[in-house]
């Protein structure tokens, strides 16, 4: 597709829609937001530069597998830093839902769920924390998930089943020491 038109038609249609996804993605695989938005861009550089070779179909798994090839090469030679990745989870639901509190004392105790579920996930094996989060808080399927992370789907869904079952052993735990309390 060499016609200029053509490519820009086809990059509006198949990546634009796609943005939110990339941005929640990136931003879970660096860390940071402005990170997540160099990435990003990357990502749809060179999206651009290939989509007279797509063929229209996934184009979300096309666009994070682009995104994870990416990300691979910027950090290719970087020694691995010592951010935590998980940092923003105290302003976050509970994966497994919340109700939305309706009184002080029901404010307390989600806050203290929250606490408690961030401890929870944070806790967790990187390999564990990573599905779980891609999963229930950025919502991606489990074959986006895959793709992201380079792993078959069933070790997605293997991963996320030993994940979800620790944070409810450790919610548990969390909740039988409280009535002790």
């Amino acid at each position: 597709m060499t016609d200029p038109d053509a490519r820009s038609a086809a990059f509006a249609e198949y990546v634009e829609p796609e943005l939110e996804v990339l941005l929640r993605v990136a931003q879970s695989l660096t860390g940071s937001w402005s990170d997540a938005e160099d990435l990003v861009q990357d990502t749809l550089i060179r999206a651009f530069a290939g989509i007279g070779s797509f063929d229209g179909a996934y184009p979300r798994a096309w666009l994070l597998t682009i995104m994870r090839r990416a990300n691979i090469n910027a950090h290719r030679r970087q020694r691995p830093g010592t951010i935590d990745p998980f940092a923003g989870l105290e302003n976050r639901t509970p994966a497994f839902g919340s109700a939305v509190a309706d009184n002080p004392e029901d404010m307390v105790l989600e806050q203290v769920i929250d606490e408690a579920l961030a401890q929870a996930v944070g806790a967790l094996d990187p390999r564990f924390r990573a599905v779980i989060v891609l999963v229930d808080i950025e919502q991606l399927s489990y074959q986006e998930t895959a793709d992201v992370l380079g792993i078959p789907i069933g070790t997605v869904m293997s991963r996320l089943s030993r994940a979800r079952s620790r944070v409810r052993k450790s919610l548990e735990h969390h909740r039988a020491t409280r009535r002790q309390s």
